[in-house]
């Protein structure tokens, strides 16, 4: 397990504990507001204010456990989301080698339905089709009768066009991803701390000597950055874009006065096609 995927597992973990601590304060809460309430004898009208006031606190606490268990549902639910994400991120530095393994099965995809289309235009049928089990065979079968009429074969053009881009957008995610991993951006010193660009978490990195003013804070959240406690720094993902928005920052430009932006190594022209 890399770096990433054990901050992503931490994330999950501390969602979980924070689900935890809330269901069990909710259970706790619910258990004094129906003690409470059952030390009042049934039918009971109220007696003068103190007797108000109890009630009162007794229908506080059952309100209050029931707001924790919704907080509970909350952070249980954004642990089941961060552990169904399979999105491949840029953050991971696996991420190159997950992309080009989803690049390969993406093509795979491809051309597999296409053999199928091939198969059932020849033989009328799935049927036979290697690689296909009887059961799958027989399901896009029935797709293809109970589909529209238009539908010819189990998997019509817009299937396979959708697949199409896909490929082409995760193709140009490996490549721009490369390109940036290859280009090397340049970090730079300022009065008061430095800017990183950390190729192996993909991220521009901006570290003050002391906390910033509160007006610095908002402005580097306004140009996309965050801190990240765990890395002491304010940041944001390595790109071009990142390092034009640190470039429009008055308080981290660099000390010997250069343009951050022009600092940067020059990406290679691409070779147009030759006359």
């Amino acid at each position: 397990m890399n770096d990433y995927e054990q901050k992503k597992q931490a994330r999950i973990d501390r969602f979980r504990n924070r689900a935890d601590k809330a269901r069990n304060q909710s259970d706790a809460l619910s258990m004094q507001s129906w003690n409470m309430i059952r030390a009042i004898p049934m039918g009971q009208p109220i007696h003068g204010a103190a007797d108000r006031r109890y009630r009162e606190k007794a229908d506080n606490k059952m309100r209050q456990s029931i707001a924790a268990s919704e907080k509970a549902a909350y952070y249980e639910a954004k642990a089941e989301a961060a552990e169904q994400n399979t999105a491949i991120s840029s953050d991971d530095p696996e991420a190159i080698a997950k992309l080009t393994e989803k690049l390969d099965g993406l093509k795979k995809a491809q051309e597999f339905m296409k053999a199928i289309n091939a198969h059932y235009r020849k033989h009328g049928t799935c049927h036979g089709m290697e690689g296909l089990s009887e059961e799958q065979a027989e399901e896009l079968d029935q797709d293809v009768k109970n589909g529209p009429s238009w539908v010819n074969v189990p998997f019509p053009t817009y299937s396979l066009s959708l697949n199409n881009k896909e490929i082409h957008r995760v193709q140009d995610r490996i490549t721009k991803l490369t390109e940036a991993k290859e280009l090397g951006y340049t970090g730079w010193v300022f009065e008061g701390g430095r800017v990183e660009a950390n190729g192996d978490k993909n991220r521009l990195q901006i570290f003050f000597d002391e906390i910033p003013s509160e007006e610095v804070r908002k402005e580097l959240k306004s140009r996309g950055f965050h801190w990240a406690r765990s890395e002491g720094a304010w940041q944001r993902q390595l790109t071009d874009n990142a390092i034009y928005a640190a470039s429009r920052i008055k308080a981290i430009q660099p000390t010997d006065g250069t343009d951050p932006v022009k600092i940067q190594p020059k990406r290679k022209k691409q070779s147009g096609p030759t006359k």
